[in-house]
């Protein structure tokens, strides 16, 4: 008899610790059916949180919220008052724990002046916060190229604006600020500013982006080779990031890509095809519960696409209409990119999904930066009637 109830007890702990095991890998009984079946959790999150989660039309709650479901397809809606809306479609398997992270953006976002010089040109020094300025309103007091640093708050020591020189103070007549051309060093402690003049042939000049320019270094003979060795400097860098990368995407991104720029974690890049090919699978088998938008191997010369080494998949970048030259940038999370189409201002998903409109206001068409809390500056005019250029707005999408 003991040795009977011994038994039962031992069955009945391998039936429990079964039921423990299968519930924790998501399978629930159906009562309907009278079957165990599996189950997937899709986990949402949002930013700012205390959205609201729509399920194929129907509301299941708020982020953040775990919904334990059945295998299928279903249509993911985040909704929050005075933010755009969020939505995907996504095929849910059983025994999988699926996360989404939508980010919303406010539908109505501030605009705050940053400047007030009047700007001719700007040129943005790659993937920095820093902005070059250059004002030009026959005011000899304060025509001139600066610094501007968007890093630096308000209560910073040191002031966002720096004048680098006075246009009085360079040593050419008639300069023509609009074209001129600037080349940046690798570590961007310097730059080549070559400058354009009605009265004389183009000089170019060294500038010290983070001391003094009182005394200018004239480079106009050997700028074309400090441009070059900028350059190498700068593919040496983009390829001590790429060697963190797969040895299999390294490879192809440095024979067949052209490198546009890297996400702010380093984890993805957005590059151009130089040639058609096959991209190489970094991870084999593939992962399960990643992002379920279509991977695309099979490349195109001269498509655009973006590459995410976690969880080595590749996307189309065909929903983010930019012109060249012009390329989207990444917004702070490394999750989304920022791009000008149309005379608006839109955000998409790093999986080319979700594209949502977040200014349509008025900037000048061919000039912003992202900031690293979330930001967009660009160029604004206001009121044209009074002020014939325009000065650098911060649009605050966050």
């Amino acid at each position: 008899m003991k040795l009977i109830l011994r038994l039962l007890a031992f069955i009945g702990f391998i039936a429990l610790l079964v039921s423990i095991i299968a519930y924790g890998r998501g399978y629930r009984w159906n009562f309907k059916n009278k079957s165990l079946n599996p189950t997937g959790i899709i986990s949402i999150n949002s930013s700012p949180n205390a959205a609201k989660v729509y399920l194929n039309g129907q509301l299941k709650g708020i982020t953040d919220i775990n919904l334990t479901l059945s295998p299928g397809d279903y249509k993911i809606e985040i909704k929050k008052d005075g933010y755009t809306n969020w939505n995907k479609t996504l095929k849910l398997k059983g025994e999988l724990v699926y996360t989404i992270d939508a980010q919303l953006f406010p539908q109505n976002p501030s605009l705050t002046p940053l400047t007030n010089l009047g700007i001719v040109k700007t040129v943005s020094v790659d993937q920095t916060e820093k902005i070059i300025i250059f004002s030009d309103n026959n005011d000899p007091i304060k025509d001139g190229i600066y610094l501007f640093e968007a890093n630096k708050r308000t209560l910073s020591l040191f002031p966002p604006l720096k004048l680098l020189i006075l246009k009085k103070n360079i040593p050419l007549a008639n300069i023509n600020f609009k074209n001129t051309q600037v080349y940046f060093s690798a570590d961007y402690k310097e730059a080549i500013f070559d400058f354009n003049s009605d009265a004389q042939e183009n000089k170019a000049f060294l500038f010290a982006l983070e001391g003094d320019n009182t005394n200018l270094f004239d480079v106009t003979n050997s700028k074309d080779t400090l441009i070059v060795a900028y350059e190498e400097e700068k593919t040496k860098e983009i390829n001590k990031v790429l060697e963190t990368f797969p040895d299999e995407i390294s490879k192809i991104a440095t024979s067949s890509f052209k490198m546009i720029n890297f996400s702010p974690d380093k984890t993805k890049f957005f590059y151009q095809t130089t040639e058609n090919l096959k991209l190489p699978l970094a991870i084999d088998p593939p992962l399960v519960a990643v992002n379920q938008t279509e991977d695309q191997r099979n490349l195109t010369k001269d498509s655009f696409y973006i590459y995410d080494k976690k969880e080595d998949k590749n996307y189309s970048l065909r929903n983010a209409q930019f012109a060249i030259g012009n390329f989207p940038q990444w917004y702070p999370d490394s999750k989304h990119l920022v791009f000008i189409e149309s005379k608006k201002i839109s955000v998409i998903d790093y999986d080319d999904s979700n594209k949502q409109i977040v200014y349509s206001g008025p900037f000048e068409n061919s000039f912003f930066i992202i900031t690293s809390d979330g930001k967009i500056i660009t160029l604004t005019n206001l009121n044209p009637e009074n002020n014939p250029l325009p000065d650098l707005y911060s649009i605050g999408i966050k």
